[in-house]
């Protein structure tokens, strides 16, 4: 009965303030003002306080430009985590843009979708990124690929680095993109360590339906977040995407694992 109450309240006011946000934030879109990356940061913050999602951070964001992070990728609560600590903007599928409720937020946020089956669309979707990052905009890249169940690390794709290659510019010598590890462990629920048993509320595989497990992080009531930010790799021409792949593998399996067997200080 109290949880109940407590989710319909929480919902009223995301509504509400979302209904305030959403005419302001389209018109930030229609005339491109500055304005329209500082709203979804605002936004995140409050759809986090209402999921009961607190977030501690670890080290700092990189304040040099050209920026990106990448980050290990476990539910669509780290869209809310990072977008909630910076002004950034997502790299994601193209097929999250249909999606219901998280596809409008999307579009909104102005995500970069990206089509990876159909390369003769590559050009236009590496040039929008490498543009957005040369106007000092911060891309979030979730280099996985997929989501993991909030564990583990999974492999890092080497190729999903071509854009952080791609905003170099040609016509400067010692051009360099700065690539920033960030790690999002989820480790705690109600105060308590989160062991295995809770960690589907964590993670959000894909057989998993959105609105069954977005009840599953209202009823919990309250989920600490971790976020690490790690040294940050500088990319130049002529640099292995491979090699920037493994460092940046390697640094998220540390800093995640760090923080869920609790090795890492508060």
């Amino acid at each position: 009965m109290v949880n109940g109450l407590r989710i319909g309240i929480m919902a009223v006011v995301l509504g509400l303030f979302s209904a305030v946000l959403i005419p302001l934030q389209l018109l930030a879109l229609r005339f491109d003002w500055r304005l329209r990356r500082r709203l979804p940061r605002t936004w995140h913050k409050v759809a986090l306080y209402c999921l009961g999602i607190r977030v501690h951070t670890h080290g700092s964001l990189d304040p040099r430009r050209p920026l990106m992070i990448a980050a290990n990728h476990a539910s669509w609560k780290d869209i809310l985590v990072l977008g909630s600590l910076a002004d950034v903007v997502f790299i994601a599928k193209t097929e999250v843009a249909s999606w219901p409720i998280f596809g409008t937020l999307a579009r909104l946020q102005k995500t970069i979708f990206v089509v990876r089956e159909e390369k003769r669309r590559t050009g236009d979707q590496v040039n929008e990124i490498a543009g957005r990052m040369a106007d000092g905009e911060i891309v979030v890249l979730f280099p996985e690929g997929t989501t993991s169940d909030g564990n583990r690390v999974l492999s890092v794709k080497s190729s999903l680095f071509g854009a952080a290659a791609a905003a170099l510019p040609k016509d400067q010598e010692n051009a360099v993109v700065h690539v920033q590890p960030v790690a999002i462990a989820y480790t705690r629920i109600q105060g308590m360590p989160m062991g295995r048993y809770h960690r589907p509320i964590a993670g959000w595989p894909g057989d998993v339906g959105m609105v069954s497990h977005l009840m599953g992080v209202l009823r919990a009531g309250a989920l600490d977040v971790d976020v690490t930010f790690g040294d940050t790799v500088d990319f130049r021409q002529g640099d292995n995407r491979k090699t920037l792949a493994t460092h940046v593998e390697s640094r998220l399996r540390d800093m995640l694992l760090a923080h869920l067997r609790g090795r890492h200080r508060r």
